[in-house]
């Protein structure tokens, strides 16, 4: 394997982003007060997602590319393809620390990545307080995940946003400025600075308050950007500029076989035979997600063990196409 590769795809943590050379000139961050690394706080499920992860080569040359050259990953591929996992697998191996999360939906905005301010609190508790506006304005701020990616941590975060495809058309868009810039402002703090020029907000992950000067926040370290999409449409060219994209293939047999030993173990790996076989068959003619294999076969062998008939019955009400392609 290639030794300039930090991302290895390996369940061996390791502190190789640390090894990274600096970032092009044009891609440099190091600004505000530095915000220590997060320790600890994975979910076992996560870890355990993470560390059964395998990709293929193109894959890591692709990731560890994004990382040298301080961009997204925009990561696309059919459902069950392992897009998500990938993100985990980068921030548990680099010792990154638990992966932010920003689900996208058809309503979501670029200021709710960054951040929230609860401005109905904030003027109730000042009518309570008979008119004293001197209230401490962080308490009423909170980032978004891609708010609290872009601190400047002493090593960069990893941030998962998940099915960008989504999004209202614009999100593309409006995401460009803070990728290329690196920092975002909070309006709100930025009329406040005068009074108060250093202000503890919280974050989106529940970690310790974090100052903000001058309600400018910019990344030191450019944080490990994932978005997933399911191809559902097509994106500006200047966004996939500014993109590095890596297209993920569904698993063959080989490597479905590699997936069920590892999640299933050897038991039930030995009788997958046959229903990896008929995956394989239904997936020629739709969609189908991986995590259906391996649910039809935990079902099958618990449920139906006797095998024959029933057995392929049961797997087919879990093996139904997400999605019809060709017949």
């Amino acid at each position: 394997m290639s030794d300039w590769r930090v991302f290895r795809g390996t369940e061996v943590p390791h502190d190789g982003i640390d090894t990274l050379p600096a970032p092009p000139s044009w891609r440099v961050f190091d600004d505000g007060p530095v915000v220590p690394p997060v320790v600890g706080g994975w979910k076992p499920a996560d870890i355990e997602r993470a560390k059964l992860y395998r990709a293929d080569p193109d894959v890591l040359d692709l990731v560890n590319a994004a990382l040298y050259l301080r961009r997204p990953l925009l990561v696309t591929g059919k459902p069950g393809v392992g897009k998500s996992t990938l993100a985990l697998a980068i921030s548990y191996e680099l010792n990154l620390g638990p992966v932010l999360r920003w689900p996208v939906t058809s309503r979501t905005t670029l200021q709710e990545g960054l951040y929230k301010y609860d401005a109905i609190s904030r003027l109730h508790d000042v009518s309570l307080n008979k008119g004293d506006a001197d209230i401490d304005i962080g308490r009423y701020i909170t980032l978004g995940p891609l708010g609290t990616a872009l601190l400047p941590y002493s090593r960069p975060r990893a941030l998962l946003v998940d099915e960008i495809d989504k999004g209202d058309i614009d999100l593309p868009n409006d995401l460009l400025t803070v990728f290329e810039s690196g920092d975002y402002q909070i309006p709100e703090l930025v009329r406040a600075a005068r009074s108060r020029p250093t202000v503890h907000v919280s974050t989106a992950d529940g970690g310790a308050p974090v100052p903000v000067c001058d309600g400018q926040v910019r990344c030191r370290s450019f944080p490990v950007i994932v978005l997933t999409s399911n191809g559902e449409r097509e994106f500006p060219p200047a966004f996939l500029r500014r993109c590095i994209v890596v297209d993920i293939r569904p698993p063959d047999r080989e490597q479905l076989t590699r997936i069920v030993r590892a999640r299933l173990g050897d038991e039930i790996s030995e009788t997958a035979v046959d229903l990896v076989d008929r995956f394989l068959e239904r997936r020629n003619h739709g969609d189908l997600a991986t995590d259906q294999l391996l649910n039809a076969l935990y079902l099958t062998f618990h449920a139906a063990r006797e095998g024959g008939r029933g057995r392929e019955e049961l797997a087919d009400q879990l093996l139904r196409h997400l999605r019809a392609t060709s017949a």
